[in-house]
């Protein structure tokens, strides 16, 4: 076969993926609020894809409705219950947002919310091309089906946490900082009770935020990272997470010997991502939430124009692995657990 006709057979199987992708989230149970209180299943509720920070935290207004799809896991019973929203990284929903964690939550008289940002979307990762679903698209996602859960009889509003993985860390954190929240205008002071970054992006680079007291609120963060991760490296995680700390916010972190990147997944197997894009350790960028401005954290200075890109460009690189331990998974589950416990009875 010559190669354009591999090229043509790649770009038609890509296409017949997304379509495939699309007409699953279609065939989904749509829904606008849970006051029926639906049990187990998947459900299409409306979002939009706002392209831009600044454009997520300006509202909706008329720009174009999104669905997305979530799948629900109510544990055994009717007494309300917790629940925790599960948020996936760049390679899309896998199978432990659908069986470990449910299963691990249900245990333990909580409910799950398993999102699926990008199925609806037509995309099946971002890993290789992060522009595929705008970040701040995840976010809006996170705060539609937060308030999808909060009404929804058999959970208490609240207590819902938020739980994300990689790329789905990014979306934590933001669905913790004032100002997002503030923005969102969500009804009866409704808010995630606490917030669960694991191996999480946005640690350096364009989405980690300077911090300083009020831009992160008072909710309990608990971060869990493995100190073999070479996608997310574990220090500048830690980094980030002490200085929140010291600004006011209640957080724990907690460091998973030998544990690399997505060490929940059900395959054991370390698996090289060749093209995978990831931020360097060293990437001196954060950014101001109260103007939007960049600037170099070693140094304070602002950064913008030629010299924003160029630093930018010293900050990309490509290729990383992943590797299941369920050794590290379980380890994962427990402390989460024990968090949750003290976070749900504040």
């Amino acid at each position: 076969m010559t190669m354009p006709n591999l090229l043509g057979l790649r770009h038609a199987v890509l296409a017949l993926a997304a379509l495939l992708c699309t007409a699953a989230a279609a065939a989904q149970t749509a829904v606008s609020d849970f006051k029926a209180g639906p049990g187990n299943g998947v459900y299409s509720f409306p979002s939009w894809t706002p392209k831009t920070l600044p454009e997520l935290m300006r509202g909706q207004g008329s720009a174009e409705a999104q669905n997305t799809t979530g799948h629900l896991f109510l544990p055994p019973g009717d007494a309300k219950v917790p629940a925790v929203l599960l948020v996936h990284g760049s390679g899309g929903i896998y199978d432990a947002m659908l069986d470990f964690w449910p299963k691990a939550f249900n245990a333990a008289g909580i409910a799950v919310f398993s999102m699926d940002s990008f199925g609806p979307r037509g995309v099946k990762s971002t890993a290789d091309d992060q522009s595929q679903v705008p970040f701040a698209a995840d976010t809006a996602d996170a705060f539609a089906a937060l308030k999808l859960l909060a009404t929804h009889p058999r959970i208490d509003p609240q207590r819902i946490a938020i739980m994300g993985f990689s790329r789905g860390g990014i979306t934590v954190q933001r669905t913790a900082v004032e100002r997002i929240i503030a923005s969102q205008k969500l009804p009866d002071g409704l808010r995630f009770a606490a917030h669960i970054p694991v191996y999480s992006g946005g640690c350096v680079g364009v989405f980690r935020l300077r911090v300083k007291p009020g831009v992160f609120s008072k909710a309990p963060q608990l971060w869990i990272h493995g100190n073999a991760d070479d996608y997310t490296g574990l220090a500048p995680c830690e980094a980030y997470a002490k200085q929140i700390a010291e600004a006011g916010t209640p957080v724990e972190f907690v460091v998973l010997e030998g544990a690399g990147h997505k060490f929940d997944a059900d395959d054991p197997r370390k698996i090289f991502l060749r093209n995978a894009q990831r931020t360097l350790d060293a990437c001196p960028v954060e950014m101001d939430i109260d103007t939007f401005a960049s600037f170099d954290r070693s140094t304070g200075q602002r950064l913008q124009g030629e010299a924003y890109q160029t630093v930018l460009k010293s900050c990309s690189a490509v290729g990383a692995s992943m590797e299941g331990s369920p050794k590290a998974r379980d380890r994962a589950a427990q402390v989460t657990l024990a968090f949750l416990a003290k976070a749900f009875a504040r």
